[in-house]
């Protein structure tokens, strides 16, 4: 069937500026300014790509997790952009901390980046992590001591399951506290094991493992067992 003759030459008509776009180019901008304004056009592209509101707030929002510096290769493979566009944005994002003189900062450690406390406020969270030493155990932490306590060593996942819940925040705390340390991979799962310390024994005032009451003949509190920890 011939073509319509007013249809004809249409496809190689020039832009006439009036914002109408080449189907075949679209969603394929030819350099990196033209990718920042589709960002910005806030069409959700990007943000369905990433995940994430924009690329700052997917980079801010893997770096708050990382618990030791994630190096730029790493984290542009994680948000899915190139390296120099996620190493602009971190940079950009330090600059940014720097200058409002937020209570935290991003530095550049150990070949990658990760949040730390700002310096001058040092003092304060001093303070802080004092007084969290001194305060009495939650329950939770009380239960997830008593369990590390009696069938150590033994990994979180182990621990989550006797108490039905995720107990990463807790194990973080007493870990801080002194109280447990890592001993070792368990075989098979190489999940990290947890273990009581010295220190553990010492708040108790026992000598070791076996002072503990027989769980078979006495199942103490947890009050009680956070009594031995507060007042030892």
């Amino acid at each position: 069937m011939d073509r319509d003759p007013g249809l004809q030459g249409q496809s190689e008509q020039p832009n006439s500026g009036s914002g109408t776009t080449d189907v075949a180019g679209a969603g394929a901008p030819d350099s990196a300014d033209e990718a920042t304004t589709v960002e910005a056009t806030g069409d959700g592209l990007i943000a369905d790509v990433l995940g994430a509101p924009s690329l700052a707030a997917a980079c801010e929002a893997v770096l708050l997790l990382a618990d030791q510096p994630l190096d730029l290769v790493s984290l542009a493979a994680i948000v899915r952009r190139p390296v120099d566009q996620v190493e602009a944005v971190v940079r950009g994002l330090s600059a940014e901390y720097t200058e409002d003189g937020r209570g935290f900062d991003l530095r550049e450690v150990a070949g990658g980046w990760r949040f730390y406390t700002r310096a001058d406020c040092a003092e304060v969270v001093s303070r802080y992590v004092v007084d969290g030493q001194q305060a009495r155990l939650t329950q939770a932490a009380l239960e997830t001591l008593a369990i590390i306590a009696y069938r150590q060593p033994i990994s979180r996942g182990r621990i989550s399951a006797v108490r039905g819940v995720n107990v990463d925040g807790v194990v973080r705390t007493l870990l801080t506290r002194g109280l447990v340390e890592e001993a070792g991979m368990e075989p098979g799962s190489q999940a990290t094991q947890l273990r009581t310390t010295p220190y553990f024994l010492e708040r108790l005032g026992i000598s070791d493992l076996s002072a503990l009451p027989p769980l078979a003949d006495h199942v103490p509190t947890y009050g009680d067992l956070g009594d031995l920890v507060d007042q030892a």
